[in-house]
């Protein structure tokens, strides 16, 4: 990359910079695929005179997808959404309609809202949208502040439009130009809604739809259900790790990471993304998913051959989209054949199996893959492509209509196949001449720069004096000398103009093949669809396997029955990490009994990564996978709510604390008794005091109204009264299913070390273990000293109360003041005087004798000192 320079001298001019090919690239897939900041224009021009030739946002890479994907997987398939909120009868409603340029799919869905926008944030999520269409004037009784954060939190690019964009006059007439299939059904679907036909109006202008030919009779549309799937807010899915990082040091930081043993390019990456993001509510569509992933589990043979298989094919839904744009192209028609040509393979692996589930592969894969290959869908297909192309070609990279198609392409394949000849019989002349191997020592290639030899750095050595007298070196790299001759080149260009002709002559016939193979897009889509399931839930099973310790399948139960128990369960990405021996841990959310756990415990004994680790675990199941447990029996969850640390969010001017409390603000307004909520150290970010009330009564609203089945990792051990009514009588209150569990940990009576057990275990914690992880980390011994004594002087609690029926005589459990806080205050002030002197003793200059002196006398006056001081007596 070359220094910043000026483009123009005048006060126009712009600040540029050089960049090659290979970093334009790289900003380009960084500016739309990685962040969500920024749009893209590429102008094509010199000195004054500029055009816009490609433009490119995060949710509409259409014009970019050559560049972003030349070498590169399609990970994600980015979507579009417009919003359109109106305040309705006292009553906030948003309109979403959203978009896929890849997929070529419209959706619609309207729903009333609140003021944190939850219902849109989990569309976001869902959907994996990568940029949002707003109205810049929306009605002045709606804060849209809320909206745009949520907007901000999924990591979406926000694009303000005028409010008349929002418009749906001539909507179902430009629909019926676009949508495959009847208009009827658009019809009535369009009149179900009245606030989302605004946003797709938008959305239509917006994406210029209507601009291209190729869309007309292309597109799907459908209602887009929000309860269709469990619904994950932004806090949730980075709570989880449930997406790919940019830091990530391995692919197992991240749950799509670990889950990914895709063997088709792409199109499995693209569902298992989506599928991670709609995890299932329906319990015969999970389990459906559990068959299959057993069943590639039990049999081996079944799994591996279909990965042979898989991982020959290509990418259709990306090649189906590039056909559809009409390009004349023939590469997309030939991979698409040659993929297509696997699925008699893929079926004779499928119809191998004679296991427990061998109706369900046949009613959900074989049945489809017959119908593919009748002679009325595949046989059309092929026929065409056999016809039409050169296949003997390919081996050369070479996409060419047959010549047995026109007399004047006989022609000039029979000149053609001339100058080949020629041009190999040179070859043979120019090893000979060098003493040279032909092919193995002397390679003849053809590039960007024709027809040119290749020869290693060491022979080129060996042959240099005859290299340099009669033959033009073109270029020297790590990988060989490339060089020609006047007699290779003019055949070269000979070769060039004959292909040349060959491709204008067969202009007219690519783009008939082309157009003819894109009327089978819809078969293409549906066959995708096919192998994308399979590929994901063979990957499942893949996973299940090949762990350390086997994955188990989980029974799954409606919202209304059942509890969630995991039975020896493990996080999986961290017992996937290396050098990792993970302690597993039990999870018994009954309900009545223990639907609501908090947990205490010290600073890095685990308390984080057990309540993820729940999450996780119901995540995978719902998603239709096994999971890392002995035993696992999952209730279905519709949301899950997590509110796991929290950072500074400077650039929108929210605190640590601010932060925590709209996430928390989210679960409070959010949240039902089929969710599952995952709250960890809630309240730290402010006072002792406030955090704790803020602590106690969120805790009793989940409790009491909300009932949603809760983990609740926390530091003030106080909470754990929660279990027992207020006031002094302590009475057990059983049906709202309050238990305490701890992680634990040891103290070694003689040395006060602390060692963590990573076990969790019913009950409370009856102490705090700060002070013994300062420890951890090298605190100097005297700050550790006065730590110890503050902490002491602050927390002096009582014994313990015995919560049965006659703990009304009990002390309560609750701080008191044994000292005055002038006698705090000058105690510690003394205590600390005391520290630095003997801090400061001069020790190697003095003798046993003197050290021992000098240090009963400072004893001696700090004693004198304490004796009208009743907390530096403690010490004494």
């Amino acid at each position: 990359m070359s220094a910043l320079r000026q483009l123009g001298s005048n006060s126009d001019g712009l600040s540029s910079v050089s960049v090659s090919k290979t970093m334009f690239e790289t900003i380009a897939r960084n500016l739309l695929l990685e962040r969500t900041d920024r749009t893209l224009e590429l102008y094509e021009g010199s000195g004054s005179s500029w055009r816009l030739t490609k433009s490119g946002t995060p949710g509409n890479i259409g014009s970019f997808e050559d560049i972003l994907f030349a070498n590169n997987d399609m990970q994600d398939s980015p979507v579009t959404v417009a919003l359109f909120p109106v305040f309705q009868e006292s009553q906030l409603y948003v309109g979403l309609s959203f978009v896929d340029l890849t997929n070529r799919k419209l959706g619609l869905s309207e729903f009333p809202e609140d003021s944190r926008f939850t219902n849109v944030e989990s569309a976001l999520v869902a959907l994996g949208c990568k940029e949002c269409l707003l109205p810049a004037d929306c009605e002045k009784s709606i804060d849209l502040k809320p909206l745009q954060d949520a907007i901000t939190n999924c990591n979406v690019l926000l694009t303000e439009r005028k409010k008349v964009e929002f418009k749906s006059r001539d909507l179902v007439q430009d629909l019926s130009r676009m949508i495959r299939g009847s208009v009827e059904p658009v019809r009535d679907l369009v009149s179900q809604f009245d606030y989302a036909l605004g946003a797709l109006g938008a959305l239509v202008s917006y994406a210029e739809l209507l601009a291209e030919d190729t869309n007309y009779g292309n597109y799907t549309i459908e209602k887009y259900n929000l309860d269709c799937f469990m619904r994950l807010d932004s806090a949730a899915v980075r709570a989880l790790n449930i997406a790919e990082a940019k830091t990530d040091v391995n692919k197992n930081f991240s749950l799509f990471g670990l889950m990914n043993r895709t063997c088709t390019a792409g199109m499995g990456k693209r569902l298992l993304n989506r599928w991670l993001k709609q995890p299932l509510l329906d319990v015969n569509e999970i389990n459906n998913r559990l068959d299959m992933v057993q069943a590639f589990v039990e049999d081996p043979e079944l799994r591996q051959g279909l990965r042979q298989q898989l991982k020959r094919m290509s990418d259709i839904d990306r090649l189906t989209h590039a056909l559809r744009k009409r390009t004349p192209n023939l590469q997309p028609v030939v991979k698409l054949y040659q993929s297509c040509i696997r699925v008699s393979y893929i079926k004779d692996v499928l119809q191998q199996y004679d296991g427990n589930f061998s109706a369900l592969i046949r009613t959900k894969f074989l049945n489809s893959l017959d119908e593919w290959l009748t002679e009325d869908r595949f046989g059309k297909f092929a026929s065409l492509v056999e016809t039409a192309i050169d296949l003997d070609q390919l081996e050369n990279g070479e996409y060419r209509i047959s010549p047995r198609y026109s007399s004047d392409l006989a022609v000039l394949k029979d000149d053609l196949s001339g100058v080949e000849n020629h041009i190999n019989n040179l070859h043979k002349y120019t090893a000979t001449d060098l003493d040279l191997t032909v092919d193995k020592q002397l390679k003849l290639e053809k590039g960007p720069l024709g027809h040119v030899f290749r020869i290693s750095k060491k022979d080129e050595q060996k042959v240099r004096k005859k290299l340099t007298n009669n033959y033009l070196i073109i270029e020297t790299r790590k990988d060989g000398v490339k060089f020609t001759s006047s007699k290779l080149k003019k055949l070269g260009d000979q070769y060039q103009a004959l292909l040349g002709e060959y491709t204008s002559c067969q202009k007219k016939v690519v783009d008939d093949v082309v157009r003819v193979s894109a009327t089978f897009s819809e078969v293409f889509e549906n066959f995708a669809a096919v192998l994308s399931q399979l590929d994901v839930l063979q990957s499942f099973a893949d996973l299940a396997t090949s762990c350390p310790i086997p994955y188990v399948r989980p029974e799954i139960t409606t919202s209304e029955e059942g509890d969630i128990i995991l039975e020896g369960s493990r996080h999986p990405c961290l017992e996937a990490q290396d050098g990792v021996n993970f302690i597993p841990n039990d999870c018994t959310l009954v309900r009545g009994k223990s639907w609501f756990q908090i947990i205490t415990g010290p600073n890095m004994g685990g308390k984080s990564t057990f309540i993820r680790q729940v999450g996780v675990n119901v995540l995978m199941a719902q998603v239709g996978s096994f999971v890392p447990c002995d035993r696992a029996s999952i209730s279905v969850r519709d949301c899950i709510f997590a509110r796991v640390g929290a950072g500074d969010c400077q650039l929108r001017g929210v605190s640590t604390f601010m932060q925590e409390m709209l996430e928390t603000a989210s679960i409070l307004k959010g949240a039902s008794d089929k969710s599952l909520i995952i709250i960890d150290e809630l309240g730290r970010g402010t006072s002792t005091y406030d955090g704790f009330g803020l602590a106690w009564a969120i805790c009793e609203h989940l409790v009491e109204v909300t009932r949603a089945p809760t983990l609740f990792a926390t530091h003030f051990h106080e909470l754990t009264a929660l279990g027992h009514k207020n006031g002094d009588d302590h009475q057990q209150v059983p049906n709202l299913g309050i238990a305490n569990y701890h992680v634990g940990a040891h103290i070694d009576p003689s040395s006060r070390k602390l060692t963590m057990l990573y076990k969790v275990e019913r009950g409370a914690c009856d102490q705090s273990f700060g002070i013994h992880v300062a420890e951890f980390a090298n605190f100097p011994e005297a700050v550790v000293a006065l730590a110890k004594s503050k902490a002491e002087e602050l927390e002096d609690f009582s014994t313990a109360p015995n919560f049965s029926d006659d703990s009304k005589d009990e002390v309560g459990y609750k701080r008191k003041r044994v000292f005055s806080p002038d006698d705090v205050t000058r105690g510690a002030a003394r205590a600390r005087l005391l520290l630095e002197e003997i801090a400061t003793l001069p020790l190697d200059e003095m003798d046993d004798t003197k050290a021992a002196e000098t240090v009963t006398k400072l004893k001696s006056d700090f004693e004198k000192d304490a004796a009208d001081n009743p907390w530096l007596q403690q010490f004494l």
